[in-house]
Formats: C-alpha cells, structure tokens, sequence
C-alpha cells in the first residue's frame, strides 16, 4: 500500500502534468526567486509598499502550492502534519508582517519536499524496464508449421521454435536442438551455459527438478542454435515474471526512519495547534487583551515550527548528494543516504561487479612432454574457427598473450554437445573439451592429468583437456577475473566498518570460493537462483537489520529492491538495476564504494546533529514564548539562527574526503 502523500504527490503531478515532471522543483526555484525579488524592493526606500508585498504573495503562492494540497488532503481524512504546521507558521509570519521570513521558510522547506519525492515513481520504471526481457510474441510450431503469437496466448504443452540469437519466450524444457544460451539475465552466469534437447518428455518431473541441462527460461539468449522448447509454464508464472513481482512487492516497503517520522508528526503538530489555539484564549485567565493573546500565539506559532527541523535533513542530504555526484556516485534520495551510513554488512554479485564479466584465458599447460609452443599453435588453429564464447575467448587470449595469429591449419572443425570440439590438425584429429569427450574417442586421462585438472577447478576455473594424435596433451583454464581494484576496494571498506561481505552468485560453488578467497570476502554462495538470493538477503536482513546489496544485472534485481541499499555498477548495470538501485555508481568503478559509504556515514552524522540543534531551539523557545518572557522579533532571530546553524552544518559535506578513497 502506498502512504497517503504518495498518493496525493502522484493526484498532484497527474493534473498539472503539462508542466513537465519536475514542476514540483520548479516551483520552489520560483518561491525563492520572488524572494528574493521581494527582499531587494523592500530594500529600496522609493519603491511603494505593495511591490515587495506582491513579490512575497507570488513567493508564497510558489512556495505553499504543493504543501498546502498535500496538507488539506491530510486534513480531510483527520491528520495533521509538518506540511500543516509549516502553512499554519508561514500564515502566521505573513499576519505579523514577516513576509521574507515566511518565503524562507516555504522555499526551504519546498526544496526538501521536491527532494523527497524525486524517486517516487521508481518502482514504477522498474517493472518497465524488468518486462521488456520478455519477447511479446512467440513462434508457436503447429502442425509443421510455425505461426507468430503473442507470449500471453501460450499455453501448457505448446511448442515454441527458438531461432539462432532470439530470446527465448516461455519457461520450459528443450526437446529439439542443442546449443549454448547465455542465462546471464536471470541466473547471473557470466559464461553461457551448454544446453541439450530431452529425448523423452512422457511423464516429466516438476519444472524444478528437470536437469538444468534441459531448461530454457524465459528472456535468456539463445546462441547460434535452432532450438524447440515445450512450454512448461504460462507467462503469468514465468521466471521473469516472478522477479516482476518480487520487485513490485518489496519497493513499497518502507523503512524504519519512516514510520519513525510518520509517528512523530502525528502527535507533535496537533499538540502544537492545540497549544497555539489555546493561548489564542489566555486573555480569558490572565489581564490582557485579545490582541496580546493572539500575538502571543502566533509568536509560539513561530517558535514552534519546525523550519529547522524540517531543513535538517533535505539540507543534509542535498549536500551529501551533490558531493557524491562530484565524485561519479548517483544517490536517489535521502534515504538511501542515510541508511548507507548505518550499514555493516554488504552482499555483493559476482559477475560484473567483483568480477570483470567475461571468461578470460588463465593457464596453458602442456602435458607428456608435449612441446607448449606447437600446443598452443593446435588450439588457436583449432578454437579460432568455433564460434562458442567459450572458443572466443580463449583464441583472443592466445593471440595477446603469446603474439600469434591462425595460420588456417585447422579444418572440419565439428562441436560435439556437452562435450567439447573435434577438427583435423595436420592430417590427425584434435580435440579439446572435458574428460568425457576423451573417454568417447578411447583416450585415456592419466592420474597427472586428472590431478592437474582437479586443482585448476578447485580454483574456480573452467578446465578443458586438448588432445592430440590419441593422447592427452595440454590442459586449458578460462575464468571470469577479479577486477583489479577488487582487493584494495574491500580492505578500505573493512578500514571504514564493513564487518561482513558476501558473495550471492549463479555460479559454480568452487568459482564464489576462488574469487572470495583471492579478494578478500568472508563468504561466498554459489549456484543461486534470484529467488535464492532473496531469500539470502532475508537471512542477512534478520541477522544484521540493515543489508546494502552490490549487483549489475536483472538477476540482482529482487534481492536488490529488498536490500536496505542497493548499489549498481554503473557502466555494466542493466537499465532495471539502475531503475532498482538506491545508488549507482556511474563510473563502474566499485573503487568509489568506500567514498560513498563514508560519505554517507558523515551525513547521517550532521543529520543526527542537525536535528539536535534544531530541536534544542523548539525546546528553548516554545516554553519562552508561551510565558511571555520575549518578543517576535527575538524568536525570529533564535529560530531562524537555528536555521542557519543547520544549513552551514549540511554544507560541510560538500568538502568531505575519504581516508582511504
């Protein structure tokens, strides 16, 4: 459920939408621009009174637009809020003849209220972004032929074809066609993953508990490969739907700091009414006019509002947030602000955040005293000509690292499902792929090599054998690398109070354990399906309170949007992790997260002293005021010297440094 002033913030922009999305901001440049115009004609003595009093109305009109309808709304279902209060003060400034200091007061506060809903809309975009994964329109294959309809018409046991580098449009089990199908946007693989038809479909088992091997979900990509999927689950129940809805869900929850505001404003402002409607009164008890008390009213009126208060932290935050812009780090609000500054414990991806996101080659090694020079030749000649991702990567590493380029020896090069790849080599068949591609053409794998093997996978590596005239001859290893500030990144993050870091990756157990194990983390969780890492977040969030989560794909987004924080790679990050994301670092450098964090640890600092501050003044001054012991004028001065205080203290952060940034 969305709170009241969401609601009324979107019934607002919905009839003035002609003025574009950001009119709310607009109209409180305005307020402080007829302020100003006001302040500068008061200033000049020729100029007749009614020209700065029309400049503060026109002021006032800007300032109190929004606030006043977010206030009347309230007050027609019976609450009273600081939107109220600050009406009720500015009315009263204005009675008094304290027109500039009523315009301050709407501006600031205006300004921090178009800051506030600046990202109300994001869930919104979110699930916008999120649905275009999906194809709108499927090839259903009927009676041997195919027919294009939309995604929504599927039905269980329809037979969807799938061209070469298309999205797949439907959950379901492949029953034609082989293939490699990069699963990166939902499962967060960072290599693509080799799939095969399944021979028999009679009598098949939960979508669940059929072999990966066999499963096609919705809004992967298919490689180079024809494939035939049986539809297996409605759109309704897809993955990708799934993640929409997870999204959708966790969005509109709302935080602790939250519900903390919501509860004081409910009982501070109709205390604060029902204390200045009261003393409008006092001339009934003690000897004074009606005008004395209805001055002294509106001068408590004045004492008591929150104009500080309400500053302390859009102040706070704005400055907090331009500091990080200069630095390449979007904040969207002040939440995510100032919960980043209480945060412990950080859950990161894996692939393109802590890693580079594309399989590189590691490790050439030549076996049985096979000469590495000639076997590095066989496999850049043999993989050059495979157009697998796997085969790219590793003939562009040969070609870097050892300065050679194809010399065409290589022919009649065939891929072999789930297996590896076969080619003539010099008039004799080569091979290159794992231990069961060996086994098929009677080639042993000795002890040696099998040792060797087993500790490149222990070190998350994907191990390929190559062989050669009916012997094994090398080994090859491709692995998605640490990025390079990985490392430093995460020892600044323990030196500022990172206590814990986590890896939630839809990769290989041993793969998370290389990478935390090399960078530093303290744990690592492998083969994690979106709703897996939701569920992670949902430990954490039990154990900790407060979680941020590190990711740049689609499949971060649920346990993303259910993290306290959620930061996305810039650069890399999917247009739903940065819609999702309460942060994102624009450059794609994971090196500002230390900034960021302390940035945000200082902030939530001045905002606890701001708040101090301004409600040490509140205390001060209201029991003052109602004893009669000062005038307007003095209240004025302590409550808008308060106001000062405040604001220079926010404006410290636009010169905060990181130690260790």
């Amino acid at each position: 459920m969305k709170d009241h002033k969401e609601e009324v913030h979107e019934h607002n922009h919905s009839q003035i939408q002609i003025f574009g999305k950001k009119i709310e901001l607009y109209f409180a440049i305005l307020c402080g621009l007829f302020m100003l115009i006001g302040i500068l004609a008061k200033s000049i003595t020729d100029l007749p009174y009614w020209i700065p009093l029309i400049s503060y109305i026109i002021s006032y009109f800007f300032g109190g637009f929004f606030i006043s309808i977010d206030a009347y709304k309230k007050i027609k279902i019976g609450g009273f809020d600081i939107d109220f209060l600050m009406i009720a003060a500015a009315v009263g400034a204005a009675y008094i003849g304290s027109w500039a200091e009523g315009s301050l007061l709407l501006f600031l506060f205006s300004v921090g209220h178009a800051l506030e809903h600046y990202a109300l809309n994001k869930a919104k975009k979110s699930i916008e972004a999120l649905s275009k994964l999906s194809p709108k329109t499927a090839w259903l294959k009927k009676n041997g032929t195919l027919q294009e309809i939309p995604v929504e018409d599927l039905k269980i046991k329809d037979v969807i074809a799938v061209k070469p580098n298309t999205k797949i449009a439907a959950d379901g089990v492949i029953i034609s066609g082989t293939g490699s199908i990069n699963q990166a946007p939902i499962t967060g693989e960072s290599i693509p993953v080799d799939k095969t038809f399944m021979e028999k479909t009679d009598n098949l088992p939960e979508f669940n508990s059929i072999d990966k091997k066999h499963i096609a979900f919705t809004g992967t990509i298919n490689g180079d490969s024809n494939l035939e999927v049986l539809v297996l689950k409605l759109t309704k129940d897809a993955t990708v739907s799934r993640l929409i809805k997870m999204v959708s869900e966790v969005e509109t929850q709302k935080s602790p700091t939250q519900r903390i505001t919501k509860k004081f404003e409910k009982w501070y402002v109709p205390i604060v009414v029902l204390v200045v409607f009261l003393l409008c009164f006092a001339y009934l008890l003690i000897d004074e006019s009606f005008n004395e008390s209805l001055y002294r009213a509106i001068t408590v009126l004045v004492a008591a509002s929150p104009c500080a208060l309400a500053i302390s932290t859009p102040s706070a935050v704005l400055s907090g947030i331009t500091r990080a812009a200069q630095k390449g780090v979007l904040i969207k609000g002040g939440r995510a602000l100032e919960d980043l500054g209480e945060i412990t414990t950080i859950a990161f991806d894996k692939t393109g955040t802590l890693t580079e996101g594309k399989p590189k080659l590691t490790n050439v090694i030549a076996l049985n005293d096979f000469d590495k020079k000639e076997l590095v030749k066989l496999i850049l000649e043999v993989e050059s000509l495979s157009n697998h991702p796997l085969a790219k990567a590793i003939a562009k590493g040969i070609r870097t690292e050892y300065n050679i380029e194809p010399q065409n020896q290589a022919t009649n090069v065939t891929a072999i499902q789930g297996k590896g790849i076969r080619a003539i080599y010099k008039e004799d068949i080569a091979l290159i792929g794992n231990v069961k591609l060996l086994e098929s053409f009677d080639i042993k794998v000795g002890k040696v090599v099998m040792a060797s093997m087993n500790n490149l996978l222990q070190n998350g590596q994907t191990v390929m054998v190559v062989a050669f005239n009916n012997k094994a001859i090398g080994l090859i290893s491709v692995m998605d690398l640490p990025r390079k500030t990985a490392a430093s990144t995460l020892k600044h993050l323990k030196k500022i109070g990172i206590k814990y870091m986590i890896m939630l990756t839809g990769d290989h157990q041993n793969v998370g354990n290389a990478i935390a194990k090399q960078i530093g983390l303290s744990e690592a969780k492998g083969n994690l399906l979106p709703e897996d890492k939701v569920s992670e977040i949902r430990k954490l969030i039990l154990r900790d309170k407060k979680i941020a989560m590190v990711g740049d794909g689609v499949n971060d987004a649920p346990a993303m949007a259910l993290s306290t924080v959620s930061v996305a790679m810039g650069a890399a990050g999917s247009d739903l992790a940065l819609e999702t994301a309460d942060v994102a670092l624009m450059s794609d450098k994971i090196e500002r997260l230390p900034f960021v964090i302390g940035l945000s640890r200082q902030s939530k600092r001045i905002i606890k002293q701001n708040i101090w501050i301004s409600l040490g003044v509140v205390v001060l001054l209201v029991p003052v005021t109602i004893l009669g012991l000062t005038n307007i004028g003095l209240a004025v001065v302590f409550h808008e010297g308060s106001t000062l205080v405040v604001v220079l203290n926010a404006l410290r952060l636009l010169r905060y440094e990181s130690h260790v940034f």
